[in-house]
Parts: structure tokens; C-alpha cells; sequence
């Protein structure tokens, strides 16, 4: 734990009152699906929407805060994360189906949990949700997508709070939109959001997101300690329409390793950590396939997993593309 986080007792005394849970040095790599990382200094649980709008306006704007989800597309450094994360859980979690064949979701809710609501209740068009992992605030932020659909394709309106806790409604065309990423604030912690499908059949929609799901399964190592897919695709102009993957591939990179790190041999795309590996073996992982790659196809990755916190080295954030 680097020097960063030892006032964690300090720091909570800083705090507001909140309904919720405030938690000091909290084993971050028990949150991520990477199992790697250091502590947070504080997480906070909010209860429901106001006690974290109240949080916020409350708290003196010189203490960082970091939002996280449910960790699928994350990557903690090991000297942990300062400040303040924040993750939605409980209170952020309903799904429902709403008139007009629409579905209402919290930001801390399953993107496959609101697939599978939708389905459910003959709502069509929200299957390829199925194929995301993680929770719709980080669907939001990323404009995720899998199986030719995006999250623009299906928003009508976002809901997010500032860092004052101030309420704003977003649209999709005021999402800005563009390939695995949204054109808003980054400070904006999303809340909740509106999605439009179309009526459907309940048999059809299942079988559709079986098949979602069984191409996971054969084609990715979704049992395996991962954090889904590693960098974005290319422009494809750039790229001569190869995806990321066939990137790697063709660079030697499956199956590269550095101590418990590992390219995946099943979809190169994914690093897997094989018990034992820690943040900094997978970062160094990735950017040796970054340049493995660059120096073979001349294409420079982009990390399309988000990577936060202090390296174990570090006494501050450390803030890079």
C-alpha cells in the first residue's frame, strides 16, 4: 500500500453523513473481475439517487472520486485508489418494463439483467445487452456494444448527477455518442437510463440471446479472471478491416505471458490473470502487445479497459490514455 492511502481514517472523518455505507482500505481486487488491485481508501455504497446527490454536495471538492460498476472492464492498480470510490449497488439495481415497450434501469442494474427483463416481458431489440458485461453506467460511459448493436442504438435518456449533485437528463443525441465512448463530462456519474425496444416474442427473444450467449461461451474466456475485451477496434481503414484480435494474432502475442499474466489463447483480445498475476504484470502485458503490434502493423491500440489508481511505486493518481 503506498503512502497515499495510510490518512484512510482521516479521510472518512472528512465525509458527510450518509445513508449508506462508508468503508475504509477496502480490497479493491475483490471488486474487479480481474481479482488484482490494491485498496481503495474509502468506498461508499450510497443507499438510493439522494443519498448520493446529498454526498456530493456536500463533499469538499479537493477529495477525488471514482466512480466504478461491478468491475468487469476495470483494472486496479496495485498501490490502490485515493479519495473517494464510489460504486452503485443496491439502490442503483431495478429494471423494469414500462409502457411503449421501454425498460427503466439503474446504473448499478446487469446489462444482461436488463436484457433478460426486457425479454421477458416481449420487449425486443435490447438482446445483444446479453453480450455486455458489466452494469449500464459503464455501458453509458462507453457506448458498449456487441452483436451489431450499441447502446445509442436503444437510449432515450440518461440520467446523471454532477459532482455538486446536480440532476441532469441527457438525451441520446446529447451523449455525443461515438465508438465505445460518450462526449460528456467526466465527472457526470450516471444514475439510471431509458431504453427503447419493440414489441416482440418472448420464444424468439430467448432463443436470440441463448445464442448471444452460447457464442460467449465458445468464443471467449468468460470463466477465466478477465476484464473483457482489452484494447478497441481500429478504424477499419486504417486496419484493412482486421479486428483488434486478428491484430494480436498476426503480432505473435496468444498466449504471451509475463509471470501469472496471459494473453488469452482463445480470443486474444482478452488478457486473463491465472492466479497470482498482479496489475502491474497485466499493464506491462498490455502495453507489450500495444507495441508488439504498433511495430508490426504500424497501428497504435487503444486500451479500450479502464485502468485506475496508483501504481505501487506512486504517492498520486496517475492519469494516462
Amino acid at each position: 500500500m503506498t503512502h497515499v492511502l495510510d490518512q484512510s481514517r482521516g479521510l472518512i472523518d472528512r465525509l458527510p453523513t450518509v445513508e449508506g455505507r462508508l468503508s475504509t482500505d477496502v480490497a479493491m481486487s475483490d471488486l474487479t473481475w480481474f481479482r488484482v488491485g490494491g485498496p481503495a481508501e474509502v468506498l461508499f455504497l450510497p443507499a438510493n439517487v439522494e443519498d448520493l446527490s446529498g454526498f456530493l454536495s456536500r463533499l469538499d471538492s479537493d477529495i477525488p472520486v471514482t466512480i466504478v460498476g461491478v468491475g468487469s472492464n476495470l483494472l486496479v492498480r496495485d498501490g490502490g485508489v485515493p479519495g473517494v470510490v464510489i460504486r452503485l449497488a443496491g439502490g442503483f439495481n431495478r429494471v423494469t418494463a414500462e409502457p411503449g415497450s421501454r425498460v427503466r434501469a439503474g446504473a448499478g442494474a446487469l446489462d444482461v439483467t436488463v436484457a433478460k427483463r426486457a425479454g421477458a416481458h416481449a420487449i425486443t431489440g435490447l438482446e445483444f445487452m446479453r453480450g455486455i458485461p458489466g452494469s449500464v453506467g459503464g455501458a453509458l460511459r462507453m457506448n458498449a456494444g456487441a452483436y451489431g448493436r450499441e447502446i445509442k442504438d436503444i437510449l432515450i435518456k440518461a440520467v446523471a448527477l454532477d459532482a455538486q449533485g446536480r440532476r441532469h437528463e441527457l438525451s441520446s443525441e446529447d451523449m455525443g455518442f461515438g465508438y465505445r465512448h460518450a462526449s460528456v463530462p467526466d465527472d457526470f456519474i450516471f444514475v439510471e437510463a431509458e431504453f427503447q425496444g419493440e414489441e416482440g416474442d418472448v420464444k424468439e427473444i430467448a432463443q436470440r440471446m441463448k445464442e448471444i450467449s452460447d457464442a460467449r461461451e465458445s468464443t471467449q474466456p468468460i470463466k477465466s479472471r478477465t476484464g473483457g475485451s482489452t484494447f478497441k477496434n481500429p478504424d477499419p481503414e486504417q486496419s484493412g478491416g482486421k479486428k483488434t484480435w486478428q491484430l494480436i494474432d498476426e503480432a505473435g502475442c496468444r498466449g504471451l505471458r509475463i509471470g501469472n499474466a496471459q494473453v488469452s489463447e482463445q480470443h486474444c483480445n482478452f488478457l486473463i490473470n491465472r492466479g497470482g498475476a498482479t496489475s502491474a504484470d497485466l499493464e506491462k502485458l498490455g502495453e507489450m502487445v500495444r507495441s508488439k503490434v504498433a511495430n508490426k502493423s504500424r497501428i497504435k491500440l487503444e486500451w479500450e479497459i479502464r485502468r485506475i489508481g496508483c501504481q505501487s511505486d506512486e504517492g498520486t493518481v496517475r492519469h494516462d490514455g
